[in-house]
C-alpha cells in the first residue's frame, strides 16, 4: 500500500495507497541469512549493514519529504490541475514495474542470483546472463509502455463529461505528454532493483539504500531550476500555461534522477568482484522454475494493481485533495511504519525464517509477540502525534489555510489505520517464512474487494470529499484485512500471545493519548489550528512547531513508559544501543 507517483525514498513502489497496493517492502525478499548470525563478527556485520541501511532510510525519507514540498511549491497540490496531471503520469511506472518486473525479479531472478554465489566463478557469467536478459526486457516493456502512454492515462485518469466531476480534456493531454517523459523510468527502476540484488547477494547493502538520495537530489534541483525558470504553483497549476518547454524539464528531470539512481550502481560491481560484460545465452537461468510461489505473488500484485487502477479513477475525480495530495499525504502516514516497523520487522524476519526452516513454531510465535510488541510501543504513539500536528504538517505542502485542512484532513482520515497497518506487515512476514505466498493473496483479495466497493462508493461523494473518503476506506480496507491476518496467523501458529499484545497495546495508547493531549496544547498555543497562527505562518514555523510539540510529546510518553517500567521500552532502547554501537 503506497501511494503512487513519487515514492518518497526513490525507491520503485507499487502503486496507489488505497487499492491496498503493498508498499515495496511488502513483497518477500530473500532473508540474507537463513537463521540468527553464527558468531560475534557475523552479529557485529550484520549491526553495522543495518545501521548503513538504516542511515539511507531516513536521509531518503527526509529528502522524500523536500522533493514532495518543492513539488507541491512549483505546480500546486489541492486543487491544482497540472498537479494531479503530473501525479498521474508519474505513478504509471511504478505501476507498470510493479505488475511486470516486481514479482519476477522477486520470485524468480533474485533466489537464481543468490545460488550463483555458490559457482566456481562466483556467479560472475551466471550473473552477466540474468542482468544482460533483465536490461532487454526492461527496454522491451518500457518501449511498449511509452508507446501506450495515452492509453495508461485515460485507464488511470477518468475524463470529465461537460459539468461533470474528473480530469479535462486539457489535463489528459498534459498527464499523456508527462507520461511520455516519466514512463521511460520503468527501465531505470527494474534495473535497479536488479542491480541492487546483485550487490546484496554480495554483501554490499550501502549502495542499494544510498542511492535514492541521489534519485532526490537530482529531483530536487530540477524542481529549483523549474521554479527559477517558470515560478511557482501559482504560475503553474493551470493546464493551459503548459508547453513544451515545462514538460521536459519537469518530466525529463524527474526521470533523470532515477536513471542516476539505477546507472550509479554499476559503479560498484568492482568492489563486489564483478565484470559486467553483456551475456545473451539465457538457457538456465530459473524462468522456467517459477512455481506456485511465484504465481500467487503475481497474483497478489496483479490484484492490487487492479484494485490501485480503480483508485486512480475515482482520486481523479476530487476537486480539493485530489492524486497529488494523496499522494504526499501517504508518505506522512508512511514514515513512521517506514522507520520504525520495518525496521525491527526486518530483524526478526530473519530470525523468523530461521526457525521456520527447523520447524520451530514455538519461537516463530515468540518472535512475532515480541516484534508486535516493539514495534506497537512505537507506532500507536506515532499515530497519535502526526494526528496532532497533522496540520503543522501540511503547512509544509501548503501555503493557503484552505488547503491546509483539505490535506490535514486526509492525513488524519489515513491514520487509524496505522498501527493495523503495521501489524500486518510484521503477520505478512511470518507467511512468508513459512513459504506461504498462497495465504497473503487471499488476504489481499479481501481487501481490496472491500476497499474497491468503498471506493465507488466514494465516487458519489461531492467532489471535494473525495480524497478524504478515499483515506477513509483505505483505513477501513486495511484494518479488516490485517484482523484476518490475524486470525489466520493465529491459527497457523497455535497461537500469538494476542491477550498480552492487545492489553499492551491498550497501554500504548492510553499513554499516547496523554501525551498527545498535552500535545495537543502546544500546537494550538503555537497557532497550528489558525490560518493567522505562528505554526501556519510560514514552513519554517511549521517545522519548528512540529518539533516543539514532538518532543513535548515524546518526553511526556516516555516518562510515563518509565515510570510503569514498560519492558518493551527496555528492549527496544536496547536494540537501538546495540545498533549504534556496531555502527561505530
Amino acid at each position: 500500500m503506497t501511494t503512487g507517483g513519487v515514492p518518497e525514498s526513490g525507491v520503485p513502489d507499487s502503486g496507489l495507497p488505497v487499492g491496498g497496493l503493498p508498499d515495496s517492502a511488502d513483497t518477500p525478499t530473500t532473508p540474507l541469512t537463513n537463521g540468527a548470525p553464527s558468531s560475534a563478527s557475523d552479529r557485529g556485520a550484520m549491526g553495522r549493514a543495518s545501521a548503513v541501511l538504516a542511515a539511507g532510510t531516513i536521509v531518503s525519507r527526509i529528502l522524500g519529504f523536500v522533493r514532495g514540498a518543492v513539488l507541491t511549491a512549483a505546480i500546486g497540490q489541492v486543487a491544482s490541475a497540472s498537479g494531479n496531471a503530473f501525479g498521474i503520469a508519474n505513478q504509471l511506472p511504478n505501476n507498470i514495474y510493479a505488475l511486470v518486473a516486481g514479482g519476477i525479479l522477486s520470485a524468480v531472478l533474485v533466489p537464481q542470483i543468490v545460488k550463483a554465489g555458490l559457482h566456481k566463478d562466483g556467479g560472475q557469467q551466471f550473473i552477466n546472463r540474468i542482468v544482460t536478459l533483465g536490461i532487454v526486457a526492461f527496454a522491451i516493456v518500457t518501449i511498449v509502455a511509452t508507446v501506450a502512454a495515452p492509453a495508461l492515462v485515460r485507464l488511470y485518469a477518468q475524463q470529465a463529461v461537460p459539468g461533470g466531476k474528473g480530469f479535462s480534456a486539457e489535463a489528459i493531454t498534459l498527464a499523456t505528454a508527462l507520461a511520455y517523459w516519466c514512463l521511460p523510468q520503468i527501465f531505470f527502476y527494474a534495473l535497479y532493483s536488479l542491480l541492487s540484488e546483485v550487490l546484496n547477494a554480495r554483501k554490499i547493502f550501502g549502495p542499494f539504500t544510498w542511492a535514492p538520495v541521489l534519485n532526490n537530489v537530482v529531483a530536487i534541483a530540477g524542481l529549483v531550476v523549474f521554479m527559477v525558470t517558470f515560478g511557482g504553483a501559482t504560475a503553474n497549476s493551470s493546464v493551459e500555461v503548459w508547453g513544451i518547454n515545462r514538460i521536459t524539464l519537469l518530466g525529463g528531470t524527474t526521470t533523470l534522477g532515477v536513471a542516476a539512481q539505477a546507472l550509479v550502481l554499476f559503479l560498484f560491481w568492482k568492489r563486489a568482484g564483478l565484470r559486467f560484460r553483456p551475456n545473451f545465452r539465457w538457457k538456465g537461468v530459473g524462468l522456467a522454475a517459477t512455481g506456485k510461489a511465484a504465481g500467487w505473488l503475481f497474483g497478489l500484485v496483479l490484484v492490487t494493481q487492479l484494485a490501485g487502477i480503480v483508485q486512480s479513477r475515482v482520486a481523479s475525480l476530487a476537486s480539493g485533495a485530489g492524486v497529488l495530495a494523496l499522494q504526499n499525504s501517504w508518505l506522512i502516514f508512511m514514515l513512521p511504519h517506514s522507520v520504525i516497523a520495518v525496521s525491527i520487522a526486518t530483524a526478526y524476519f530473519t530470525r523468523m525464517s530461521g526457525h521456520a526452516t527447523t520447524g520451530d513454531l514455538t519461537a516463530v510465535r515468540s518472535d512475532l509477540s515480541a516484534s508486535l510488541r516493539g514495534i506497537g510501543l512505537l507506532i500507536v504513539f506515532a499515530m497519535v502525534a502526526l494526528a496532532v500536528v497533522a496540520f503543522p504538517f501540511a503547512r509544509i505542502y501548503e501555503s493557503e489555510f484552505t488547503n491546509v485542512t483539505a490535506m490535514a484532513q486526509v492525513v488524519l482520515a489515513y491514520l487509524p489505520g496505522l498501527v493495523l497497518f503495521s501489524m500486518l506487515f510484521v503477520i505478512q512476514r511470518v507467511f512468508y517464512a513459512l513459504g506461504d505466498t498462497r495465504t497473503p493473496f487471499f488476504m489481499q483479495v479481501f481487501q481490496s474487494v472491500i476497499f474497491v466497493g468503498g471506493a465507488l462508493l466514494c465516487s458519489r461523494l461531492p467532489a471535494d470529499r473525495i480524497g478524504i473518503g478515499i483515506a477513509v476506506v483505505t483505513a477501513v480496507a486495511g484494518s479488516a484485512q490485517a484482523i484476518v491476518a490475524i486470525v489466520l496467523v493465529r491459527r497457523r501458529l497455535g497461537g500469538m500471545d494476542g491477550a498480552l499484545v492487545l492489553v499492551r497495546h491498550l497501554q500504548y495508547l492510553a499513554l499516547s493519548l496523554v501525551a498527545g493531549a498535552v500535545g495537543l496544547v502546544v500546537t494550538w498555543l503555537l497557532g497550528g489550528f489558525s490560518a493567522d497562527g505562528f505554526a501556519q505562518s510560514g514552513t519554517l514555523q511549521a517545522i519548528i512547531a512540529i518539533a516543539v510539540a514532538g518532543a513535548v510529546m515524546c518526553l511526556v510518553y516516555l516518562g510515563l513508559l518509565r515510570a510503569l517500567r514498560n519492558p518493551e521500552l527496555a528492549s527496544v532502547t536496547g536494540t537501538i544501543t546495540s545498533r549504534l554501537r556496531r555502527a561505530s
